[in-house]
């Protein structure tokens, strides 16, 4: 029988004879409940959050990319092209062409890139999830899909063969240029359809085929910007990315999804675990209550405290009663927190009843590890808060 967690339960299950103490211990454990349920929420709250901000992730980028180690451009041949469709866990891949180019359309002007793709591109990624109005490009036709963004930048609709798109483009080569107009390649397109994805991304790529864009850069039919690949189910992305640069001569740098969305992912992570610290903090401030409950359980119970020591109880053992009262005090505040906020996020998640918009609810995502960490996090804190308190028990107290 452990003996100081059965006193403990009874020090924490029995009314003291002071009517402070008891009203400051029911303060202590509502402490541990709002701490716990504050985490939790914060915690599902930002997991719900960095969700939506990454779910364009999925719909606009592929799962691997590849990018040339030196230079614009790589070259892909036709022998490479059938090897690559030979490769196991390759289920699609589409040639890109991306560079920065001007636009100009009714006098105004923006800087943007034109992605140039094949007509493989809607199997790699999911053009029906992203094309917001009117039709996707038609190949071999001097078309272009704008972002919702540049829309509005430029003040321009879809198939206004009135009014076509300019789009500019530095000519390749030195030399002293005398006429200024000599020195981009422009093209005149027509914008068929209209994609949306978020804000930033509407405003900075413009999409077309891309022999219209090797056109317009003057590049050869075998030179390529990027690949991006769709993988198969439970594809081993270690053995193909051997193989990728087994097929591939030149230099390159294979990306994944997260990968291609670093700096988003790092600042994310950042922001997370600032926010973990911070609502951490205020929790520690309001579970260290239990602190001064269990000080106050110390004087009162003195006389005690010294007949347990008459009765041989060591000074370590008595003051494990404190600490394990203390504990107990974490862990019920803790369930009962715990228990609130899975409730608060699974109603948010149904009903919405806190919004970010009339049409929009906060998002919020129930994540079994956020429960870890808030186990573990006040657990902690409670049990740092009972050390201390339970150290004031000593030979000065029993003397």
């Amino acid at each position: 029988m452990n003996l100081p967690l059965y006193i403990a339960k009874r020090y924490l299950f029995s009314k003291s004879s002071k009517n402070a103490i008891n009203i400051i211990s029911k303060i202590a454990i509502s402490a541990a409940v709002v701490g716990s349920l504050a985490l939790f929420i914060v915690l599902s709250g930002f997991s719900g959050l960095r969700g939506y901000s990454l779910q364009f992730t999925n719909v606009f980028d592929s799962d691997l990319k590849i990018y040339p180690a030196n230079g614009k451009t790589f070259s892909l041949s036709k022998s490479s092209e059938e090897k690559l469709k030979k490769t196991e866990g390759i289920e699609a891949f589409s040639k890109i062409i991306e560079e920065r180019v001007f636009l100009q359309y009714r006098g105004k002007n923006l800087i943007a890139l034109i992605k140039g793709v094949d007509e493989s591109f809607k199997n790699v990624i999911p053009i029906d999830s992203i094309l917001f109005l009117n039709k996707w490009l038609t190949p071999d036709k001097d078309e272009v899909v704008i972002g919702l963004g540049i829309s509005q930048k430029l003040s321009m609709g879809v198939l206004d063969y009135g009014n076509l798109l300019e789009i500019y483009v530095p000519k390749p080569g030195t030399g002293q240029i005398i006429n200024p107009t000599d020195a981009f390649t422009k093209r005149k397109v027509v914008a068929s359809g209209m994609y949306s994805v978020n804000s930033d991304l509407d405003s900075k790529y413009v999409f077309s085929d891309i022999e219209f864009a090797q056109s317009l850069l003057k590049l050869d039919a075998t030179k390529v910007s990027a690949l991006e690949l769709k993988l198969a189910l439970n594809a081993n992305s270690k053995n193909i990315r051997k193989e990728l640069k087994a097929v591939i001569p030149d230099e390159i740098i294979i990306k994944n999804r997260i990968q291609q969305n670093d700096g988003l992912y790092k600042m994310l992570n950042i922001e997370n675990l600032f926010v973990y610290i911070f609502v951490s903090l205020i929790a520690a401030i309001a579970i260290f209550n239990i602190a001064g409950t269990i000080i106050m359980t110390i004087l009162e119970k003195r006389r005690t405290i010294k007949t347990l020591s008459s009765l041989g109880l060591t000074i370590k053992e008595i003051r494990k009663i404190f600490f394990y009262k203390g504990m107990l005090m974490t862990l019920i505040g803790l369930l009962i927190g715990l228990l609130f906020g899975v409730i608060t996020v699974f109603l948010q998640q149904k009903i919405g009843f806190i919004p970010i918009t009339p049409s929009l609810p906060y998002p919020v995502k129930l994540e079994f590890i956020n429960v870890v960490i808030v186990f573990i996090t006040i657990l902690v804190l409670g049990g740092f808060a009972s050390k201390i308190a339970a150290t004031k028990v000593s030979e000065k107290l029993i003397s």
